[in-house]
């Protein structure tokens, strides 16, 4: 296709995505990222007069990436945080990656561009009991109206925050104490048990949510946010509960993936068995499953 517009290029290579997720290779959470991105470079490129591939310039890829936008307290941000930056850094060099490989572009607007640096990772949390309790505790503030302890239930029951977005009242089997997930990118479907707690806030939750009628009603999102956008307020709520805490800290980061481990080592050391951590979290690998658990692990040798 000679001089593609930017429009034409995007549903060539949106079909490309799709397969390479249907493959395993890319996650549909990344497929709509990266969508959502190009659309948006799209209409940028658009106010600047240009719509074919071929006029994209690295001045104005770089533009796009440091471009202002809006924070998902939809407020604008002048300054987009190293993670926004890399997010559509990734996208757009996917999208011109496909689009050459097609026959769409001879562009290579970001070939040269450096990468973006990363901030120093704050070391992750090993959660005792008592700080589960803590966030518990501090969860609950404005049940049922607020979600966090729904959200923390869910986590608790061995959902990742991917699944915990997704989750919806038909899920609950309330006289049962389960949760059913259907999965995800890297997790099966299956059923996870609910402690009394978490029965008691997920019931005055979904109770609520009930009241309002034309259900079912996701649990901790919304039903109008993209997968992504879900997963990411799925971080952010559980980071509020663990500032409300105390449990994070400038110097601490406390995320899901934690809660995960958490539950990872109670699993572990109430079975003695790797494979009921996988199969409670989902997972498909024991080295996952011993690496969340935080067991030594070599692939012949056993646990050690």
């Amino acid at each position: 296709m000679a001089r593609a517009s930017i429009r034409e290029a995007l549903l060539e290579v949106s079909r490309v995505w799709l397969h390479e997720a249907a493959a395993g290779e890319l996650s549909i959470e990344t497929v709509d990222l990266y969508i959502q991105v190009s659309e948006r470079f799209e209409r940028y490129a658009d106010a600047h007069c240009v719509s074919r591939m071929d006029g994209v310039t690295s001045g104005l890829t770089e533009a796009f990436i440091a471009a202002p936008g809006l924070n998902r307290r939809n407020t604008i941000t002048l300054i987009p945080a190293g993670s926004t930056r890399r997010q559509r850094r990734s996208a757009i060099t996917s999208l011109f990656a496909h689009a050459r490989s097609l026959g769409l572009t001879k562009a290579a607007p970001l070939l040269d561009s450096p990468p973006i640096k990363r901030s120093p990772r704050k070391p992750g949390a090993g959660l005792t009991e008592r700080d589960v309790e803590n966030l518990q505790f501090h969860a609950e503030r404005g049940m049922p109206a607020t979600r966090h302890a729904a959200l923390l239930a869910l986590l608790l029951a061995g959902l990742n925050s991917a699944e915990t977005a997704a989750a919806d009242t038909t899920d609950l089997d309330l006289s049962a104490a389960e949760v059913n997930t259907l999965g995800g990118t890297h997790t099966h479907a299956r059923t996870c048990p609910l402690t009394e707690w978490a029965v008691h806030v997920l019931g005055l939750r979904a109770a609520r949510l009930e009241c309002g009628g034309n259900g079912p009603h996701r649990l901790v999102t919304s039903t109008r946010s993209s997968r992504n956008g879900a997963q990411a307020s799925v971080g952010a709520g559980f980071n509020d509960i663990a500032r409300n805490a105390g449990l994070a800290t400038h110097s601490r980061k406390v995320e899901p993936r934690d809660i995960t481990r958490y539950v990872a080592g109670q699993i572990l050391r109430e079975t003695g068995q790797l494979s009921e951590v996988a199969r409670r979290l989902g997972l498909s690998s024991l080295d996952s499953a011993a690496a969340l658990a935080g067991l030594a692990w070599q692939n012949g040798e056993g646990a050690k």
